[in-house]
C-alpha cells in the first residue's frame, strides 16, 4: 500500500501530502518538499501511514530531505528579509496611490521567487509596481490577491471564545457558513454576536450544526406539553451539549430530565412521556421540617376550668362603665336623629315642638299671585307666630305697580 506524509506550510490554508521517498520524518520535523512552485521548506503535522490506493492525491511529490542545521538557518535568513521587502512593498503602494492592502510576503526556499500577498476591494491594475518589485529584489514577482478569511488566517488572532482562531487553529479549506445554522443553534441574529474578525459568519458555526440539528429531531419542541408522573410539565430549556431537557412544572417548580429517559412520539401523538426513574427525588429540607407543639398554659387560664384572675378590678374602672356606655348610646341616637329623653325617659317640651313648627310650615300658601291677599287666622292660632322663630318668618312684600313705581 502506497505511503504519504502530510507537511504543512507557512501560507498554506491547507495540509498537502508528500510521498515520503524512504524518508521516516515524526510529526513537528521540517522537511524539504517539492511543489509545482519549486522548492519549499515545511513542517510536518502527519506522520507517514499507509493509505488506500484510492485514497491517494493525484500527482504526488516526493520528499526531498529532511531539513538539518544548513537548511534551518536558510529558512530563518530568508524569513527574515520580509519585514524590510514589506517597507519597500507599502512605499511602492503609496507611491502609485493604489486600493490595496499588504498582508504578508514569502520567499520559496530555493530563492528562485517571491510572493506578494494583497487584500483588494476590486481588481487592481499593478503592472508599474511588479516591475519596480522585480527591480528592487532582482527575482521573480508573484502577486496574490486573497481574501478576508485568508487574511485573518495569515494574520491570526483571538475570536470571541477568547481561543485562537479556528482558521488557524485547524487551519483546511473554508466550507461555506449561512445564517440558518445561527438560527438553528438559537444564537442572537446580531451580526457584532455572529462575526469574527474577518467580519463574516465565524467558522465554528458549521462545526456544531450537525449536533444541534441531530438533537432538535428527536427532542421535543419548545412550549411543548410533557406528561410526567408528576403531573404536566411544559418544555422551556434545552442543553444540546448534554440532551438535558428543563421542564417547568404546574406547581411552578423547574427540574432537569436527560433525553434518553424521555418517550417523545415524534408525530404520532402527544404529549411525550417521561420516565419516572429520570425525575428526581425531592430531598427533605431541615429549615422546613415540623415542629413539635407543646400545651402551653394560657395567660388568663383555661375556660374549662373555671379559673378567673385573682385580681379583682378598680372601683373607678366600675363606676365609669355604665357612664360611657349612657354617652356611646346618646352619639348613636343623636347621630339617627332620635329624639332625647330626659331622666325619667319621656321626651322634652323643645322635642315636642319641633314637629309642631315643622307641620304649620308646610301648611303655609306657596301661591305666589296671592301674595296681595291674607288669609284671616284663627283665633286658636294667634299665638302660634309669637312662639315661631324669626328665621321661618316669611316676608311678603308688594310688588310695585305703575309707571311711578308707587304701590296703587
Amino acid at each position: 500500500m502506497p505511503t504519504i506524509v502530510g507537511v504543512k506550510f507557512k501560507y498554506a490554508g491547507k495540509v498537502l501530502y508528500f510521498d515520503p521517498a524512504g524518508f521516516e520524518p515524526t510529526e513537528g520535523d521540517h522537511v524539504v518538499v517539492t511543489t509545482e512552485r519549486g522548492e519549499e521548506f515545511g513542517e510536518v503535522v502527519l506522520a507517514p501511514k499507509e493509505v488506500d490506493p484510492a485514497d491517494v492525491p493525484h500527482g504526488l511529490k516526493p520528499v526531498l530531505r529532511v531539513a538539518d542545521e544548513a537548511d534551518i538557518a536558510r529558512a530563518e535568513k530568508l524569513e527574515g528579509r520580509e519585514p524590510q521587502a514589506m517597507e519597500t512593498f507599502r512605499r511602492l503602494i503609496a507611491k502609485y496611490k493604489l486600493d490595496m492592502k499588504p498582508i504578508g510576503i514569502e520567499t520559496l526556499f530555493d530563492d528562485s521567487k517571491m510572493v506578494f500577498y494583497f487584500v483588494a476591494e476590486e481588481r487592481v491594475d499593478f503592472r508599474d509596481l511588479v516591475r519596480d518589485l522585480a527591480a528592487e529584489f532582482k527575482t521573480r514577482i508573484d502577486m496574490r490577491q486573497i481574501g478576508v478569511r485568508d487574511e485573518a488566517r495569515l494574520v491570526g488572532g483571538l475570536g470571541h471564545c477568547g481561543e485562537q482562531l479556528c482558521c488557524v487553529r485547524f487551519g483546511g479549506e473554508f466550507q461555506p457558513v449561512s445564517i440558518r445554522m445561527a438560527k438553528e443553534q438559537d444564537l442572537p441574529l446580531n451580526p457584532l454576536k455572529i462575526s469574527g474578525l474577518c467580519g463574516r459568519l465565524m467558522c465554528c458555526l458549521r462545526y456544531e450544526f450537525e449536533a444541534y440539528k441531530d438533537f432538535k429531531s428527536r427532542a421535543p419542541r419548545k412550549n411543548a406539553i410533557i406528561d410526567t408522573p408528576q403531573g404536566l410539565g411544559k418544555v422551556i430549556d434545552m442543553n444540546t451539549p448534554k440532551e438535558m431537557i428543563t421542564l417547568l412544572m404546574e406547581g411552578g417548580a423547574r427540574i432537569e430530565v436527560p433525553l434518553s429517559a424521555m418517550d417523545c412520539s415524534c408525530g404520532k401523538g402527544c404529549p411525550c412521556r417521561v420516565k419516572a426513574e429520570a425525575l428526581p427525588v425531592p430531598e427533605e429540607d431541615p429549615a422546613f421540617a415540623p415542629v413539635e407543639l407543646r400545651n402551653l398554659p394560657k395567660p388568663g387560664g383555661s375556660r374549662g376550668s373555671g379559673a378567673r384572675s385573682s385580681s379583682p378590678r378598680p372601683a373607678a374602672e366600675t363606676e365609669a362603665a355604665p357612664a360611657s356606655e349612657e354617652q356611646r348610646s346618646e352619639r348613636k341616637r343623636r347621630r339617627r336623629g332620635g329624639q332625647k329623653k330626659s331622666a325619667d325617659g319621656a321626651p322634652s317640651d323643645a322635642q315636642k315642638q319641633a314637629p309642631r313648627q315643622g307641620a304649620q310650615k308646610q301648611n303655609q300658601p306657596r301661591d305666589k299671585g296671592a301674595q296681595g291677599t291674607q288669609q284671616p287666622k284663627p283665633e286658636g292660632d294667634a299665638g302660634t307666630d309669637a312662639t315661631r322663630p324669626a328665621a321661618s318668618r316669611r316676608r311678603r312684600r308688594r310688588r310695585p305697580s305703575g309707571p311711578s313705581g308707587k304701590a296703587e
